[in-house]
C-alpha cells in the first residue's frame, strides 16, 4: 500500500532532520549497493573454506587441539569456514553518490605531499559544507 502525501512528506522531513543532526549515522544506515562477487573474490573464498575445513577435520583428529574436551581448532576452523562462503557469495559495496545532490560534481582538493598547513582544514571544511549542502 502506497504513501499518502501527507505521509510522504512527513517522511522526507524526518530523513532531512536525520541528515540535519547525525549526517553521519545517515549516511551508514543509507548503505550502498552490493556488487556482483569477482571471479578472484570467489577464488579467495573457496581457499578459505578449504583452509577452515582442514582446520575442522584436523582439530577433531588430534587430541593436542582441544583444551579439555572443547575442540578449539574445530571451532576455529568452522568460522573461518563461514567467513570464506560469506566473502565468496558478496560483493564489496559501492558507496555511491547521488548525482542530483549539490556538491556531488565537485572535485577535491589535491593531496599535498609536504603536509602543508591549510591542506588538511580545507579538506575538513569542504566534507562538512558537503554533507550540509544535501
Amino acid at each position: 500500500m502506497p504513501l499518502s502525501d501527507h505521509e510522504q512528506r512527513m517522511l522526507d522531513q524526518i530523513e532531512s532532520a536525520l541528515y540535519a543532526e547525525d549526517p553521519k549515522f545517515a549516511s551508514s544506515v543509507r548503505g550502498g549497493n552490493l556488487r556482483a562477487p569477482s571471479a578472484r573474490r570467489r577464488l579467495q573464498g573457496a581457499a578459505l573454506f578449504v583452509i577452515g575445513l582442514a582446520m575442522l577435520v584436523s582439530g577433531v583428529a588430534f587430541r593436542a587441539t582441544m583444551i579439555g574436551s572443547f575442540p578449539v581448532l574445530s571451532v576455529v576452523g568452522f568460522i573461518v569456514m563461514f567467513a570464506g562462503v560469506v566473502f565468496a557469495i558478496t560483493g564489496p559495496r559501492v558507496m555511491g553518490k547521488d548525482k542530483s545532490a549539490p556538491g556531488a560534481g565537485t572535485p577535491r582538493a589535491k593531496k599535498s605531499k609536504g603536509g602543508g598547513g591549510g591542506s588538511f582544514t580545507s579538506r575538513m571544511e569542504d566534507r562538512f559544507r558537503r554533507r550540509f549542502d544535501e
